[in-house]
């Protein structure tokens, strides 16, 4: 008989998620080693509970070096970019302003003609 299905925010063991993704647990437990954003609670007996946020985590690494064909090294860099890029939201916007305004002014110059 089949385990019952948690719910989407319910958190999950390391041998529950180590069988959805179709791993063994020591590999969850060396990604631990090599990603710092992967930080599961542990519990007593160092018991490891993936919250889901970690959980998507491990599917998305999972995916760039199963799927993807991404190294270790190039997950590493990937996700420290992208928290890079979202620790300077400011410049994002400001990029995001400056192409909008030159949108608007092509179209303007367009109407124009």
């Amino acid at each position: 008989m089949p385990p019952a299905e948690k719910a989407p925010g319910a958190l999950r063991t390391i041998g529950e998620l180590a069988q959805e993704i179709g791993r063994p647990q020591h590999i969850l437990r060396y990604w631990e080693t090599r990603f710092p954003q992967l930080r599961p609670l542990t519990r007593a007996g160092n018991r490891r509970y993936y919250r889901p946020d970690d959980v998507a985590l491990v599917r998305r690494i999972h995916h760039l070096l199963s799927d993807e064909g991404y190294t270790i090294r190039g997950v590493q860099k990937l996700l420290a970019e992208e928290k890079a890029n979202k620790s300077a939201p400011k410049s994002s916007a400001e990029g995001f302003r400056a192409v909008r305004d030159a949108l608007v002014k092509a179209l303007e110059e367009d109407e124009g003609r």
